[in-house]
């Protein structure tokens, strides 16, 4: 398995500051329950992608020693990941951070797109070889997935954050810096209630899958 750098970024799963428009369905603990177990999965596919070694978990609202931030150890005792604090700023700057941080050109994810697996992590990873950058779109407007051979803040920039504008913002940077792009598919992420069903929908793929989509049917 060929190694590239990976970040995933990740909040601390308390209850009431995650997912919370989908605490109305599942309640504070159920959202933050569903945001558990949506990191430990994406944790599971990063490493079916690339060498653990690679991966850095960074992680808001928790620094090592608090009590929240024991989820995040669980993490990197289990998977052999690193761990690193986002820097605290917006979004943009908090995965331009994490690019820069890399050896060489890699990826940023969230945790929030089940439908990210191995092989489309290491097709984003390879399109790399002839673009600048690499982007997942998403339905709602904005992306699960940058990764970026060249590092440029301006990427990041005059971007409205959490708006269905990100993306289209987002090609108009790439448009004014000159760099090529891929986008190898278009994904979508649990944000919203309807987005339960399609999480439901997907096959299980343990047994953790099932307890936990089993709760979130029943709340």
């Amino acid at each position: 398995m060929r190694k590239f750098p990976l970040a995933i970024l990740a909040k601390a799963p308390l209850p009431g500051q995650v997912k919370t428009r989908l605490i109305p369905r599942l309640g504070a603990e159920g959202a933050a329950r569903l945001h558990r177990h949506l990191v430990w999965r994406t944790l599971e596919t990063a490493v079916a992608a690339t060498a653990a070694e690679s991966i850095t978990l960074w992680t808001s609202l928790a620094f090592p020693g608090e009590p929240e931030h024991a989820f995040f150890d669980i993490c990197s005792a289990h998977f052999g990941i690193q761990l690193q604090p986002q820097p605290e700023s917006d979004l943009g700057l908090r995965m331009y951070a994490a690019l820069a941080a890399m050896p060489g050109p890699g990826l940023v994810i969230g945790c929030d797109c089940p439908m990210l697996d191995a092989a489309l992590l290491r097709q984003c990873q390879t399109a790399l070889a002839s673009s600048e950058c690499v982007l997942l779109p998403a339905e709602d407007g904005g992306y699960a997935l940058v990764g970026a051979r060249l590092i440029d803040p301006r990427l990041f920039q005059d971007i409205d954050w959490g708006t269905e504008r990100v993306f289209t913002q987002t090609l108009e940077r790439l448009d004014a810096l000159g760099w090529r792009h891929a986008c190898p598919a278009t994904v979508w992420d649990i944000d919203r209630p309807a987005d339960l069903e399609r999480l439901l929908g997907l096959p299980n793929d343990d047994h953790r899958h099932n307890v936990i989509v089993g709760r979130i049917d029943t709340q």
